[in-house]
This record gives structure tokens, C-alpha cells and sequence, in this order.
């Protein structure tokens, strides 16, 4: 609640990278409409994916990893769960869907997030309860070394100052001092400086950033995955939030750095979106699609192995056929199971046909 208090109450002037990032969401949202009419079947395969790929990128974030086999039965079936990781992202899928239908319906409360937390931490003693003690972040090192990134909030704290962050929303969009964007992403700071839980606070904090997005009227997560691009910058989604945190508790902190990140990712997101969907071409075949536009993202060298991991579901030998058909727009640089590939002068001729 510390950003908000703060936003609320010294927001003299919005940096200016800030004010053009709103001004470039906004117009995002206005062509949002326009682009969901354009291709309903592309929307639908658009929205199985990104729920695919929030579930498995925000799960992946906190070690939480299953066999890619099964992920399409895990997700979309009803098997018998293997492990606890398939548990988790399992519920994880159960929190967006419980999103993605209710939207804005859904109100941000403490009983929503509280609900949320326990759908993605499935069958566990302490889903859907408050912390009853406050461990440091702790950061690991490969070579064994650790430091503490932050101190969250105390335990007794957890609650009321959840209780005050989820208020000072609520009064930061009826009193319109603040932009609305700007509110968001400090209340998903407050939130995870607060970290009310013992375990699954971070994917709390993406499931709730949707939810918000939905109540602002932002709904490129529907059919783009925030977590994924999230998971794609995670290094500087960990310094912005590391740097934003500092001072928190004493209200001296600089929430600039995490807000313009978060920005940034719902930004990026839109300009996916509309690249996907803002050019309605015949359409190939949806798993075709996602692959293309997961080598598109690609910047160097890259292997199949890395296609894989943005196309959760898609099998080895469909990528290496989508990777031959796009020749001469993307060349193998050696021969071998793990060689690297890497777009050419002609990827855009190619991709556009």
C-alpha cells in the first residue's frame, strides 16, 4: 500500500517515458475492438495458446515444470495428476479461466485474491491463507553464494495492508488523480513488497495484473500471454521490481523503474496482438502459427529445443517441417539434433506470402 499512499498523495508530474507509454496503450485499446472482429477462428486459437503458455511461463518462473507431453491433457483434460507440479499448473489454468469469463464482473478484493492463490496452489495446507511468518527473499547464486533481495512485510501485517492496497485502489480510480495504468502497476508493487503468502505470490501477482487489465478495459491477455513475455524479460521484471522495492516499507522507494516495466509488458503484448491478427492473411494451421510467431520473436541464433519451449505443445518434427518450409527465410547453420538456426535477409518476404 506504501505506492499507492505515495501515488495518491506526492504525484506531482508522470515521467515522460511514463506518458507516452500511456499514451501508446491507449491507442492500443482503441484498436482493440477493431482487431477482435477480424478472425474468429484465429482469436480461438489464440486463446487456447495463451492460456497454454500463461500457465506454463508463470509456473516455469517459480521451478514449477511438467513434461510437455502432457501438458495439453494437464490444461485442457481431466487426468489423474502425476505430481504436485501438475497440480499447480493445472490450477493456474483454473485461475485464468475463472478470469477470462468473468472478467471485470470478478471484483479485485481480498476474497478474489485470496481465491486465486488458492486455485493456483492447488490442494495444499495453506492455499488461500495468509502467511504466518515473513522469510526474506532470498536470491541464489550458481556458484552457492545467496543475498536477500527484500524483506516482506511481517506476517501480523500481511492482512492489513492487503485489505488497505485493495482500498486505495479502489479509491485511486473513483477520485482519477492517478491514471488508471499507473494505479495497477503500484498496487502489483504494493502486492508483491507486501507478499502476503508463504508461497505463490508471484503468480498471484500475474493472475491479479490480468484481472486488473480486464477492469481497465486492457484485454490483450485474452489472447496474448502476459506471463510469457513476462518470463521473456524476466531478468529486468526481477531488477525493476529489486530496485522499485527499495526503501518500500519507510515509503522513500522509487516506483518508477517496476510501473514503466509493467507498462512495458502490456505494451509489448498488444504490439504481438497486433501483429497477429491486425494483417488477416488465409489462415495456416493454428499450431503453425504459434511457431512462427515464436521464431519471429527470435533475435541470434536459436535452436529447436528454444521453439519448443515458446510452443508449448507443438511436437519436435512439426517445428523442424515449419522450420524447412520457411526457407530460404530461416537457415540451418550445421547439421546435427541440436543445431542452431537463425532468420535471414529474406524472413520478412517469406512470412509474407
Amino acid at each position: 500500500m506504501m505506492t499507492l499512499r505515495l501515488l495518491s498523495t506526492k504525484l506531482d508530474a508522470v515521467p515522460l517515458a511514463t506518458s507516452w507509454m500511456l499514451e501508446e496503450l491507449g491507442a492500443a485499446r482503441g484498436k482493440q475492438e477493431l482487431f477482435t472482429k477480424q478472425s474468429p477462428q484465429k482469436l480461438k486459437a489464440l486463446r487456447e495458446h495463451a492460456i497454454i503458455e500463461s500457465a506454463v511461463s508463470s509456473n516455469r518462473m517459480e521451478g514449477v515444470e511438467i513434461d510437455q507431453k502432457r501438458l495439453t491433457a494437464v490444461i485442457f483434460g481431466k487426468p489423474l495428476f502425476r505430481d504436485r507440479n501438475e497440480e499447480e499448473v493445472r490450477g493456474y489454468r483454473d485461475a485464468l479461466k475463472l478470469i477470462h469469463e468473468q472478467g471485470a464482473q470478478l471484483p479485485v478484493a481480498e476474497a478474489t485474491i485470496l481465491r486465486l492463490h488458492k486455485l493456483c496452489r492447488g490442494d495444499i495446507w495453506d492455499a488461500g491463507k495468509y502467511k504466518e511468518t515473513a522469510e526474506p527473499i532470498i536470491e541464489k547464486f550458481p556458484d552457492g553464494r545467496t543475498r536477500v533481495r527484500f524483506q516482506p512485510a511481517a506476517a501480523k501485517d500481511a492482512k492489513p495492508f492487503l485489505v488497505e492496497t485493495v482500498s486505495l485502489w479502489r479509491d485511486c480510480l473513483r477520485d482519477k488523480k492517478v491514471p488508471p495504468l499507473i494505479v495497477l502497476a503500484g498496487m502489483n508493487l504494493d502486492f508483491l513488497c507486501i507478499h502476503p503468502f508463504r508461497d505463490g505470490n508471484g503468480r498471484t501477482s500475474r493472475l491479479l495484473f490480468l484481472l486488473q487489465c480486464y477492469h481497465l478495459s486492457y484485454e490483450v491477455g485474452r489472447y496474448i500471454s502476459l506471463e510469457r513475455i513476462i518470463e521473456e524479460n524476466k531478468d529486468r521484471y526481477y531488477e525493476t521490481l529489486e530496485r522499485s522495492s527499495k526503501g518500500w516499507h519507510k515509503g522513500k522507494h522509487d516506483p518508477w523503474p517496476y510501473i514503466n516495466h509493467l507498462l512495458f509488458i502490456l505494451k509489448t503484448a498488444y504490439k504481438e496482438f497486433e501483429q497477429r491478427v491486425g494483417q488477416v492473411r488465409e489462415p495456416r494451421g493454428a499450431k503453425t502459427e504459434q511457431i512462427i510467431a515464436a521464431i519471429a520473436r527470435q533475435s541470434g541464433e536459436f535452436r529447436v529445443a528454444d521453439i519448443q519451449r515458446a510452443c508449448p505443445g507443438a511436437s519436435v518434427d512439426m517445428i523442424r517441417k515449419v522450420l524447412v518450409d520457411l526457407r530460404p527465410g530461416v537457415e540451418c547453420r550445421r547439421r546435427g539434433p541440436n543445431a542452431p538456426y537463425r532468420k535471414t535477409s529474406k524472413w520478412n518476404s517469406v512470412t509474407s506470402k
